[in-house]
């Protein structure tokens, strides 16, 4: 499995925490996730799950291999600056380097400027449960790559994604990404595709 790994060249500028109350949307919808299973680390010791949120011209996201530890602090946060998808560059600030999904949280953000936050998480039951049934990417495509980040940009123009909110990565086992205007418009369309679908265990 090659879950958490970083697959962008990350220029990645060592700088204190930012401020925890500016956090607090994104320390609030981490911890609901990673008490619903949805964010969270497998037995082998490799991390799933990210969270980000908008902030001026970049966004601020969860630390890379993050997804196991259960409060994260100010220091397990990092503002992204700048990306490049098309040249397969992302370049970070913080205590700790980018999630390994940093390229697709930014295909995002370019899409609609009013996007303010993306929740990408893992389910293997609820995975298999959507796929299809709300827009799904290609099974050829890994995750954190330009590839995935285009994939993306074809569901937004070729399917009803702006709408739904909400993505199945097929390629990307028990992957799913939800985002909205905020973070709690996108914890919200995660909470209710998950009450629609079946609660099994991952």
């Amino acid at each position: 499995m090659d879950e958490g790994v970083v697959k962008y060249y990350c220029e990645w500028f060592k700088a204190p925490p930012l401020d925890q109350t500016l956090l607090k949307p994104l320390v609030k919808w981490r911890q609901w996730c990673f008490e619903s299973g949805l964010i969270g680390q497998y037995p082998n010791g490799i991390g799933y799950g990210n969270i980000s949120m908008r902030r001026g011209d970049g966004f601020i996201i969860s630390g890379t291999q993050t997804g196991g530890i259960a409060e994260l602090e100010a220091d397990r946060y990092c503002e992204v600056i700048e990306t490049d998808i098309e040249k397969n560059r992302l370049t970070c600030q913080g205590p700790i380097a980018a999630s390994s999904e940093g390229l697709t949280h930014a295909m995002f953000y370019r899409l609609d400027p009013d996007i303010g936050g993306v929740i990408h998480v893992h389910h293997r039951a609820k995975w298999e449960s959507l796929l299809n049934r709300i827009p799904t990417s290609v099974p050829n495509i890994p995750y954190g790559t330009p590839e995935m980040a285009r994939e993306i940009e074809r569901l937004w123009n070729k399917t009803n994604l702006p709408k739904e909110r909400i993505v199945a990565m097929e390629g990307h086992e028990e992957g799913i990404i939800a985002f909205g205007n905020d973070l709690d418009e996108a914890g919200r369309v995660l909470d209710e595709w998950r009450s629609a679908t079946v609660d099994d265990g991952k």
